[in-house]
């Protein structure tokens, strides 16, 4: 008999570099954009959490990764239901208008990891997974949409803390 797999859920930080503090009239449509679309995240299918500020509806004030880079981090039950928020909701107007209001990336600013089902991703932990993927490339420790592998490939990587393995 197979063992089966672990139950897991699909963490996804992603920052921007904003092109003007988040006051600014420049920045404004995006600011006005953040609670539908955070209502459609916390409503989409397959929607498990997302990080925010104690006593906020959202996590721009947040400043973990610089003063001017805002983090989104979130949890999915599987990589089609974020696939489907990300790209078939109101989200890909934001998305389609990034260059407004935040700096091109250079170097990767999303990134994908499978963690047992009911963990939530600290801060922290989502940067080094995003760091692990800049130095590193894809692996099933830390990927994109593009690369992507399933929580049976990252099996081994599911613990929470694994800042060693590679």
């Amino acid at each position: 008999m197979t063992a089966s797999a672990p139950a897991a859920h699909l963490a996804e930080l992603n920052i921007a570099t904003l092109l003007h503090p988040l006051d600014d009239p420049r920045i404004a449509p995006f600011v006005d954009l953040l609670d539908p679309v955070n209502a459609s995240a916390d409503g989409a299918p397959g929607f498990v959490w997302r990080l925010v500020e104690e006593g906020a509806d959202d996590a721009t004030a947040l400043r973990p990764a610089g003063e001017d880079v805002i983090v989104n981090l979130s949890v999915w039950e599987t990589r089609e239901a974020l696939w489907d928020f990300t790209y078939r909701s109101g989200h890909l107007e934001v998305m389609r208008r990034r260059r407004e209001w935040f700096e091109r990336h250079v170097k990767a600013h999303m990134v994908l990891w499978w963690v047992p089902a009911g963990h939530l991703p600290t801060v922290g932990e989502a940067l080094e997974r995003l760091a692990d993927l800049q130095a590193h490339g894809p692996s099933p420790r830390a990927f994109t949409f593009a690369s992507s592998y399933t929580a049976a490939e990252a099996a081994p990587h599911l613990r929470t803390g694994d800042a060693a393995a590679v």
